[in-house]
């Protein structure tokens, strides 16, 4: 890697982070795109820089954290499943999940027919809830779970989170918002997790790297979320279904 790869991989990981369409999956894609090898550092980095896309929604949404403890104790109660089920199957991730092309390929293509096929028949029902505070800890637990099928790189943990929420009976708005914050827990505890068991083996070159696709994808995720928020307000995830499929399908050629 170097550190122009780092930006890139940054910028990537910024502006899919909260998207629909898998930030995981782009960066596998885009790594091997840029040729850069699949080596332990490079999947430690594609995690660890996630954290810099979260910490942008501490920086928008911190009266949610530190100011509501019915909206802190909901995601709890969303984080303890993706916890357990990430903490099981982290060996399974790291080996054989992660820079896997042909299996974000397909889960970007697969899911992206999914999104289609559920925003057709989807109709918000009158009493969809609207407060974060007000979703039931069953509720919050199985977004948890659905959360969770975003181990697999290319499904999208917003895109799993999000229309987990809706099928569970949230407002648009109101489940990407939830799934913004929950990502904080997340992906603070796969960072904090992987980096205890492999920042040893980095030199000081390599955490410049992870210093630099940290700051970038942090910027650039404060300007995603944004534009995601007001998105929403007109259109549904069809267009991000569309491409998906459409990615998908070119990067295939592409790479095989």
């Amino acid at each position: 890697m170097n550190l122009m790869t780092a930006v890139i991989l940054g910028l990537v990981e910024g502006i899919t982070e909260f998207l629909p369409i898998s930030s995981t999956g782009h960066l596998i894609l885009a790594a091997n795109i840029l040729k850069t090898p699949q080596t332990e550092f490079l999947k430690s980095f594609e995690i660890a820089i996630q954290l810099g896309a979260i910490l942008s929604v501490v920086v928008l949404y911190w009266k949610s954290f530190f100011m509501k403890f019915s909206v802190l104790k909901k995601i709890i109660a969303a984080f303890i499943p993706t916890a357990l089920i990430g903490l099981a199957l982290y060996k399974v991730l790291k080996s054989f999940l992660l820079g896997n092309s042909m299996i974000v390929l397909w889960s970007l293509a697969v899911g992206g027919l999914f999104i289609i096929i559920f925003e057709i028949f989807y109709r918000q029902k009158e009493t969809a809830i609207e407060d974060i505070g007000s979703i039931p800890y069953s509720k919050a637990f199985l977004i948890g779970i659905f959360q969770s099928i975003a181990i697999i790189p290319g499904v999208s943990r917003s895109a799993a989170t999000i229309i987990g929420g809706l099928i569970l009976g949230l407002k648009r708005k109101t489940i990407v918002e939830f799934s913004f914050l929950l990502a904080v827990p997340t992906m603070l505890a796969a960072t904090a997790f992987d980096l205890v068991k492999t920042a040893a083996s980095f030199n000081a070159g390599q955490f410049v790297y992870l210093g630099v696709g940290f700051i970038v994808s942090f910027l650039t995720a404060l300007a995603a979320i944004k534009f995601l928020l007001y998105f929403i307000q007109k259109h549904n995830f069809i267009p991000f279904a569309v491409y998906r499929i459409l990615a998908a399908a070119v990067l295939f050629m592409v790479l095989f």
